[in-house]
């Protein structure tokens, strides 16, 4: 098995390419060992010392490390990657424990149209840039011309995550939605 690495904006996070399908659908954030427990393969990656936080995509893993360098980490995540795909463990083992998003969306019903615009723009421009760095995008809410999103996987922490909302995501949306003032990261 070759799983190909790859650098990701938030020095702290490498992004792990195992060249087959990690979850079918969605995405999984485990922010914590505790969080674990549903996911043989995030409870393997969290055995390994300095490991902080574990972010599945479609076909990719990314981690973040505690501390220490990756020359010492890297090998011992691909190995616990490799050994979890060979044993043919599933990487989720009961989904009614998993680490659940409980914010509710929130916005004005006045406000519906400019939200689907929104998702849409999430969904088709800027979900896509972001998985290729590992991470994830999510709608949270929209009030008083404020859009305020979920940053996951290698964009939580990420030292340029401020530039990327401020310049990136808001310009578009500015760009296609006038109404829309702000992003802020929750």
């Amino acid at each position: 098995m070759f799983i190909q690495t790859e650098a990701t904006p938030n020095p702290a996070t490498l992004k792990f390419l195992p060249g087959r399908t990690v979850l079918a659908d969605g995405t999984l954030d485990f922010r914590s060992r505790d969080d674990a427990s549903a996911s043989p393969l995030a409870e393997r990656l969290f055995n390994v010392d300095g490991v902080a936080a574990v972010f599945f995509g479609n076909d990719f893993i990314t981690v973040t490390k505690a501390g220490g360098e990756w020359a010492h980490l890297k090998p011992a995540v691909l190995g616990a990657i490799m050994e979890h795909f060979m044993s043919g463990a599933p990487v989720v083992a009961d989904r009614a424990v998993l680490p659940v998003d409980d914010g509710e969306e929130f916005f004005d019903e006045k406000d519906a149209g400019i939200v689907d615009t929104i998702k849409d723009l999430l969904e088709t421009r800027v979900r896509p840039a972001v998985a290729n760095d590992g991470g994830d995008i999510t709608f949270v809410g929209y009030r008083d011309g404020t859009v305020y999103l979920s940053m996951k996987g290698a964009c939580a922490g990420c030292p340029s995550s401020t530039a990327t909302l401020q310049h990136g995501i808001q310009n578009l949306f500015r760009h296609f939605l006038p109404d829309v003032q702000a992003v802020e990261a929750v």
